[in-house]
C-alpha cells in the first residue's frame, strides 16, 4: 500500500515532484516535551526496546511537527547490543560500552545476531508503527555504519576523534576488519528484516565517517557501505548520511545508494557538482541555526531549498535537532518547506 504522502518515494524514484519532502534527524525526541514525559518515566532501552513506547515517541513529530516521514525511534547500539556487548545509555552523558573490543580474545565474545530473535522488538515496533501510521506517511527504517559502530566498541563510549578506535584498525588491522565484517553481516539482517517489517526506506548512518580521509574512508567504512547497499538490492531505498565525508560523495554516489546525507559544511552547488544528478541529496540546515528568531529561519530555508533547485532534495538538517530548539522553530522549518514553490 502507498502512504497517502508519498512524496519522499517519489523523489528517491527520481520522479519530479511538487515539492520536496521534509523530515529531521533525530525528530522523534528530546526538543518535543512528549518525549521529555517519557524520558522521565521510562529507562532508554525501555524506551527502544518496549513497541508500545517506540511507536509512541516514532508518531510524535508526525503529529506535532507534520514532517512528510516518519522514522523509527531506537538507536544504532543495538547492534553490538545484540552481537553480545553491554551498552549502557547515560541520559545527558551518552552511551557506555564497560567492556569494549581490544583484543582477539574480546571478539570471541561476539556473535551475529538473528534480526528476527534478539532484534525482534525493532521489528514488533516497525510493524506496530505502519498499522498506527495507517498510510499517512513512509517509514524510515535506520542502522549505523560498520566504522561508525566500530568506534563506540572500541572506544567504549562517546568521543571527538575515536583516537582508540583509530589506533585499533590501524596496529591490528586483520581484527579490524573481522570486527567491521561481522558488524557488516549483522547489519544486512536487521536492516533486511526491518524493510520486511514496514520500513518503506532506510537510512545508514555513519556519523563518524568525517574523522577518516578519502583512503580511510573506503578501507574502513565505504567498503563496507557498499556490501550493505548492494545486498539490500531492491528491498528498500536507501539514503547514506556519512556526516563530514562530503569528500567521497562521488564514490558514495556510485554505490547504489538512492540518496546520500550532506551536512551544512559544503554548499548544496558542491555536493551536486560532487554526487552526480542520478542521487537523491538530503539536508543540509544546520540545527544550531533553528535557535534563530523563526522570520531568519524562513528566510534561511527558502534559500537552502532555492540552492537545491527543487529536484532530487529530500529536506532535512545537516545532523540532529538539538535538544533546545523550541517546538515552533522545529515546525516553522518544516512548514517553509511544504509551502516552499520552485
Amino acid at each position: 500500500m502507498n502512504p497517502k504522502n508519498d512524496l519522499i518515494l517519489r523523489t528517491l524514484r527520481g520522479e519530479q515532484t511538487e515539492r520536496p519532502p521534509v523530515w529531521m534527524m533525530r525528530q522523534a525526541g528530546r526538543y518535543l516535551p512528549d518525549y521529555r514525559v517519557l524520558r522521565d518515566k521510562y529507562s532508554f532501552f525501555e524506551r527502544v526496546q518496549t513497541p508500545e513506547l517506540a511507536t509512541a515517541i516514532t508518531l510524535q513529530p508526525v503529529d506535532q511537527i507534520g514532517v512528510d516521514a516518519a522514522i523509527l525511534f531506537s538507536d544504532i547500539l543495538v547492534i553490538p547490543q545484540a552481537m553480545g556487548l553491554e551498552v549502557q545509555l547515560i541520559e545527558n552523558r551518552g552511551p557506555l560500552l564497560p567492556e569494549p573490543i581490544r583484543t582477539i580474545k574480546d571478539l570471541k565474545r561476539l556473535h551475529i545476531p538473528d534480526a528476527s530473535g534478539e532484534l525482534g522488538y525493532v521489528m514488533d515496533a516497525l510493524r506496530m508503527i505502519k498499522q498506527e501510521l495507517n498510510g499517512r506517511v513512509p517509514l524510515i527504517g535506520f542502522a549505523g555504519a560498520p566504522w561508525t559502530i566500530l568506534c563506540y566498541m572500541v572506544q567504549g563510549k562517546g568521543s571527538k576523534t575515536f583516537d582508540e578506535a583509530k589506533a585499533f584498525c590501524y596496529t591490528q588491522p586483520e581484527l579490524a576488519h573481522t570486527l567491521l565484517q561481522m558488524v557488516t553481516d549483522a547489519t544486512i539482517g536487521y536492516l533486511r528484516a526491518q524493510a520486511s517489517a514496514g520500513a518503506d526506506l532506510v537510512q545508514i548512518f555513519d556519523s563518524w565517517g568525517g574523522l577518516l580521509g578519502p583512503d580511510d574512508f573506503e578501507t574502513w567504512s565505504l567498503s563496507y557501505i557498499r556490501q550493505i547497499v548492494t545486498a539490500l538490492g531492491d528491498a528498500c531505498p536507501v539514503i547514506i548520511f556519512a556526516k563530514g565525508a562530503w569528500h567521497s560523495l562521488r564514490a558514495m554516489a556510485a554505490t547504489g545508494a538512492q540518496g546520500l546525507g550532506i551536512d551544512w559544511c559544503i554548499t548544496p552547488a558542491m555536493a551536486r557538482q560532487l554526487a552526480g544528478d542520478k542521487v537523491v541529496l538530503q539536508g543540509n540546515y544546520d540545527p544550531a541555526h533553528l535557535l534563530s528568531p523563526i522570520p531568519v529561519i524562513e528566510r534561511e530555508v527558502r534559500a537552502m531549498l532555492d540552492a537545491f533547485g527543487g529536484r532530487g532534495h529530500i529536506a532535512n538538517l545537516g545532523h540532529g535537532i538539538l535538544p533546545n530548539v523550541p517546538v515552533d522553530h522545529a515546525r516553522a522549518f518544516v512548514s517553509t518547506v511544504q509551502s516552499w514553490k520552485a
